[in-house]
């Protein structure tokens, strides 16, 4: 089928990879010209696994580039837009890329089009996009509008995209039901999945997945709603941890007992320094002022977003129950993303808490495998950029672990308790075992868990192991 993929960000730029991967031939609509040079010329602008591949796979073949949105909906069967819905202060989605797109598009439709969002949008959005559309003069009976929302993981993403749990098409008609059960048939029926070039398959993959069917407006409530219920698994399980620090309990032991639960599950039961990128905080708070406008005070949701605030802070009186004060101290930093396998620092607890760090007075001394260059964009004095981990800890005071990328779990221990001044880590993470941390020579502080010392020692009397 022919494709067009309006905005070049997260979501067009890893759907339309991947619908070209799918055999579709797509045309990828972005009004930022240096983006789109940066693609005609084989860049890559975010880090995500297999995309490259993608990328250099269709680029120039499947996959065109344009700045032309109506000629683009003119030559395509279906129209995915990938805008940004950014926050507004009330916490409101911005829908004006959606309706200025909206608008352009109805330009283009010159036989029947699907027009389908794939930003994630409040409810009712779909009966906005249709009525623009129709504003501008388009016939009724050439366009439908549906919602086919994304569950994409940064990191993940490609293969969240062609190994989904579930693809959900909200249709208020069956003609534009039977076009994105087309767009998706070499998922459904399993024909990508034989082929030699597929993307690796990821485990616990559902194959072929399923593709649920519902109204656009209950399409739309499915992507918030999901998101916000994620978030709240997040939430609750940092609350438990502050809980289990209180009493001596461990978290990672409780996490197992509660996750083994089949009506529960294990993932998102992880404890930490509290969630954070382009997703949870954005949806959480539009989907609490959906709720508002259509007269239902949605409190959970508060509380959600107050813990994760509040673990934050938590985590700092962790850095000062170790440090005692934080003036003048040099601190290693492991992560500024705001998790692993992304380059994505929006709304990072990480840069949260390098930021509150540098205003105590700290020196920060940071490493990343990929959020350092866009850090620097934002963050341009006060902090110093390492090219490793053990650098980022030679001669600090103690080193914090921020973000869960896979290489800050495999440290030589050894090698890093000598860069240390002292051997003092503080883990946002749980990356490590507490017991192994304190038999390595360690003062071993983590989320949930209590703190480990070697011989029961605290942390200042202590060096490689020890006594000062």
């Amino acid at each position: 089928m022919r494709i067009a993929v309006v905005g070049s960000g997260y979501v067009g730029l890893v759907a339309g990879a991947c619908f070209a991967d799918l055999g579709h031939d797509v045309i990828l609509v972005d009004n930022d010209q240096q983006k789109l040079a940066a693609l005609r010329n084989g860049q890559v602008p975010i880090h995500e696994k297999f995309l490259p591949e993608l990328l250099s796979r269709h680029r120039a073949q499947r996959l065109t580039f344009s700045d032309d949105l109506k000629e683009a909906a003119r030559l395509s069967s279906v129209i995915f837009v990938a805008v940004g819905t950014p926050p507004t202060e009330s916490g409101e989605a911005d829908l004006s890329y959606v309706e200025s797109v909206a608008r352009e598009i109805s330009g283009g439709i010159d036989g029947y089009k699907v027009v389908v969002e794939k930003s994630t949008v409040p409810v009712y959005t779909s009966d906005w996009v249709r009525k623009i559309i129709l504003r501008n003069g388009t016939d009724p009976e050439l366009f439908d509008v549906a919602s086919n929302p994304e569950f994409l993981r940064e990191g993940t993403a490609v293969t969240d995209f062609l190994f989904p749990d579930r693809i959900v098409i909200g249709c208020d008609s069956d003609r534009s039901a039977d076009v994105l059960r087309e767009v998706y048939a070499p998922l459904t029926n399993g024909s990508y999945y034989k082929r030699s070039d597929a993307i690796p398959q990821p485990d616990r993959a559902s194959i072929p997945p399923p593709i649920i069917v519902t109204s656009t407006k209950s399409a739309e409530l499915i992507k918030h709603a999901s998101n916000a219920f994620l978030a709240m698994k997040i939430s609750f399980i940092n609350a438990v941890a502050s809980v289990c620090e209180s009493v001596g309990a461990d978290v990672n032991q409780v996490v197992h007992g509660v996750g083994t639960d089949s009506r529960i599950g294990p993932r998102f039961l992880n404890p930490g320094i509290g969630y954070g990128g382009s997703c949870f905080p954005k949806d959480v708070m539009a989907f609490r002022a959906v709720a508002r406008e259509c007269g239902y005070d949605f409190r959970l949701l508060d509380e959600v977003m107050r813990i994760n605030e509040d673990q934050r802070q938590r985590f700092l009186r962790k850095v000062h129950s170790a440090l005692w004060t934080l003036r003048g101290k040099n601190l290693g930093v492991l992560g500024l993303a705001f998790k692993g396998g992304t380059d994505d620092i929006r709304e990072s607890p990480a840069l949260f808490l390098v930021q509150a760090l540098l205003q105590e007075g700290s020196k920060v001394t940071a490493y990343d495998p990929a959020a350092m260059e866009r850090t620097q964009e934002v963050m341009s004095s006060g902090i110093t950029f390492a090219n490793s981990a053990y650098e980022a800890a030679h001669g600090a005071d103690a080193l914090l672990i921020l973000t869960e990328w896979e290489e800050f779990a495999n440290l030589d221990l050894n090698r890093l308790r000598q860069e240390l001044k002292y051997p003092i880590v503080i883990d946002g993470r749980n990356l490590y075992d507490p017991e192994v941390m304190a038999a390595q020579g360690f003062t071993y502080y983590s989320i949930g868990r209590a703190a480990a010392h070697p011989d029961g020692l605290p942390a200042a009397v202590l060096k490689n192991g020890k006594k000062a």
